[in-house]
């Protein structure tokens, strides 16, 4: 999408997710200019209950001259909106954002798709910002970045969603954090001005109060009501605890709790804690590392009748209870209620890594599963599932256990029409590159034998091959490892299980 296309809308709403940070402000104050700048009618909001208390977001909206246009509307109680909406930092319909009901609907973003029915929409989750992104898309309209505030609102927007710029991958924003000529003293100011000094005593007596779990790592903090970035400071602070692997921060509210997750370590994702914590009583997410969620209080009141400290250490130790991990290159699988099978000569897909980029280049291969960060190697295969599934295989194992064709692979090859085919993403340059036109088909040898049984509980599974990101199962997959290697262990979905595999005698 080109945001040139918006023009022929009128009136337009910018809206920023709930609770905005510094990115979605700046994101939305460059569309702002744009619209402006092409004589549009056009607004700036955010919904939710809370308005801008963080005192370097209200320093940031009162620099950029939009502190009285930056509009907060609790909730939309309006009729449809007869224009057009444009979501920015989040997607129409999302849970992060109260829905405006609108005639026309756009979306910029560069977070995971979690709405893909909206046409209008330019989401690219592998920039470190969407003020990267919507900097980009108004360059390539020739817009003049001329405006020191606006340049000023962007690389900031960008400072503050990588982690102080140490989280940047993509080119683009690489050449953002370069080419911008922004107010270095502003920056400076603003990033040193995260805490009034009424949100420090709420920080101060907030940390006195942790209770701390040593079995899982995890602590928990019952805080004052603040803005909810404040929450999400103050775990930030709780996980430079050596001690702490997981910190939940919360506050109570006339109609619920809002709670902040972190974590540090790659078994426990904060976002999938988020939802678990959240489940049947609210909504939780985010990102791995950091998420946050709402429990709606009379959900609660019909579910619940203990304190709210209780309720969070209770979800937290069931969070834990409810899976098991398996680090695959250390790990003596018990192979006791294991059966013996052997796979059957199914068709399935390859790609030799190094067909598709040079050998040391570094990738992250998009699948169903999730994102796996990897490096091409000489001997490295990815390898397509009958359902669209990916792992990878070394190139000795996989000419044991298949036999490579030159035939092109198609959905029409595997048993069932693949749920995905899966994309590589160069990390140097940030292209998306499909796979399918460079996958062949493998047929399995019928050589392959694995010990398999069902799961009971959930599994995490940190592979031989990679070991940075797991592979998840549920409840009723398999719980597979070869038979000529003990620690070649993964999961098998169960739906898959028996088109694959057959039991030996």
């Amino acid at each position: 999408m080109r945001v040139s296309e918006l023009l022929k809308f009128n009136p337009i709403i910018v809206q920023c997710h709930d609770n905005p940070d510094a990115d979605a402000i700046a994101s939305a104050y460059a569309m702002y200019t744009y619209f402006m700048a092409n004589a549009k009618n056009v607004r700036m909001v955010y919904c939710g209950n809370n308005a801008i208390q963080k005192s370097n977001l209200m320093l940031l909206t009162d620099y950029l001259g939009i502190k009285d246009k930056l509009e907060h509307i609790p909730k939309w109680e309006n009729d449809e909106f007869e224009g057009l909406v444009l979501t920015v930092d989040c997607q129409y319909g999302a849970g992060n954002v109260t829905k405006i009901p609108s005639k026309y609907q756009a979306i910029i973003d560069h977070h995971q798709v979690e709405i893909s029915d909206v046409e209008l929409s330019e989401i690219a989750s592998d920039m470190g910002s969407c003020s990267t992104l919507i900097w980009k898309l108004l360059k390539d309209e020739g817009f003049a970045f001329d405006d020191a505030k606006l340049c000023t609102g962007l690389y900031f927007g960008l400072y503050t969603d990588t982690n102080s710029l140490s989280e940047i991958y993509n080119p683009y924003d690489k050449d953002m954090r370069d080419l911008l000529a922004y107010e270095k003293s502003v920056v400076h100011f603003l990033k040193n001005s995260n805490f009034s000094l009424d949100e420090l005593e709420i920080a101060g007596n907030a940390m006195r109060g942790y209770r701390y779990y040593p079995e899982n790592r995890f602590a928990i903090i019952k805080s004052e009501q603040c803005d909810p970035n404040i929450l999400g400071l103050i775990s930030d602070f709780l996980l430079q605890v050596a001690e702490v692997d997981e910190g939940i921060v919360y506050n109570e509210w006339p109609n619920g709790y809002k709670f902040s997750v972190r974590s540090c370590v790659k078994e426990v994702h904060a976002n999938e804690l988020a939802a678990f914590i959240a489940e049947n009583v609210g909504s939780g997410g985010g990102h791995r590392e950091k998420a946050g969620g709402f429990i709606r209080k009379d959900l609660y009141d019909q579910k619940y009748d203990i304190p709210t400290g209780e309720f969070f250490s209770q979800r937290v130790e069931e969070y834990f209870r409810s899976f098991e991990v398996i680090h695959a290159a250390k790990y003596d699988i018990d192979l006791t209620g294991m059966k013996k099978y052997i796979k059957k000569k199914v068709h399935q897909g390859y790609v030799l890594a190094k067909d598709v980029l040079p050998v040391g280049t570094p990738v992250m291969i998009r699948t169903l599963e999730g994102d796996i960060d990897t490096v091409v190697e000489e001997d490295l295969v990815i390898m397509i599932g009958i359902k669209g599934e990916v792992y990878s295989s070394r190139l000795e194992k996989f000419n044991r256990s298949y036999t490579a064709t030159d035939d092109k692979y198609t959905d029409d090859v595997s048993i069932r029409k693949p749920d995905y085919i899966p994309t590589l993403y160069n990390r140097v340059d940030g292209r998306m590159i499909e796979l399918a036109p460079y996958a062949r088909v493998c047929i399995s040898s019928g050589a392959t034998q694995i010990f398999a049984r069902p799961t009971y509980k959930r599994m995490k599974i940190f592979t031989q091959w990679y070991d940075e990101t797991y592979m998840e199962g549920k409840v009723g997959d398999y719980l597979a490892v070869r038979t000529d290697d003990y620690h070649d262990i993964y999961i098998i979905e169960k739906d898959i299980f028996s088109d694959t595999y057959e039991e030996m005698n």
